[in-house]
């Protein structure tokens, strides 16, 4: 990845603070996945991944990352300001930002689309939640047995997997199937 380092110079691609090197990979992968890659700080991450509109301010760093060469971060800003499009400003920004073809229909592909984690009962899953493990699970790698009935505190959703979570069970930080899960 150190195309994408040399590309961001250690600043996040979307608002320009310093980076703390963390990567998000544009969905749905394409064949370079490098291509996909936007470097970006904490704050974007988060805001990506969780869709936090309450720090819209900080959005409004989009109107300069929306005119980068990169397509990855031209998605993702454009995918940003629609879901925020009922605020003036970022309907300003959506009627200015300019997309080829090809960044368009990528934009689209999941724009719109949202990944819900739903335990074995159907019931919404969300960051920093606590579940119960309803079966018993070999955890590889690991060498033990995570028992049913064990509780996971403070979950975190798989951002780009609905099926997906991580915990903490005897002190190890796992990936668990939320088809063997119950929230509390």
């Amino acid at each position: 990845m150190s195309n994408l380092s040399n590309r961001s110079r250690g600043h996040c691609e979307l608002c320009s603070k310093n980076l703390s090197s963390d990567e998000y990979l544009v969905p749905p992968k394409q064949v370079d996945e490098l291509a996909n890659m936007v470097a970006v700080c904490s704050t974007c991450l988060a805001g990506i991944i969780e869709g936090t509109e309450d720090e819209s301010n900080h959005w409004r760093c989009l109107g300069d990352s929306m005119w980068s060469e990169v397509s990855a971060v031209k998605v993702v800003s454009y995918r940003i300001l629609k879901r925020l499009e009922n605020q003036e400003w970022a309907e300003d920004l959506l009627n200015m930002i300019y997309l080829d073809e090809k960044e368009q229909e990528w934009a689209d592909q999941v724009s719109g689309e949202k990944i819900v984690h739903k335990d074995s009962n159907g019931n919404i899953l969300q960051n920093g939640d606590s579940v119960v493990l309803i079966k018993d699970l070999n955890v590889k790698g690991a060498n033990f047995i995570a028992k049913r009935g064990t509780a996971v505190r403070r979950i975190s959703l798989v951002h780009d997997n609905a099926e997906h979570i991580e915990g903490k069970v005897n002190t190890q930080h796992i990936v668990i199937l939320t088809k063997f899960v119950k929230k509390t």
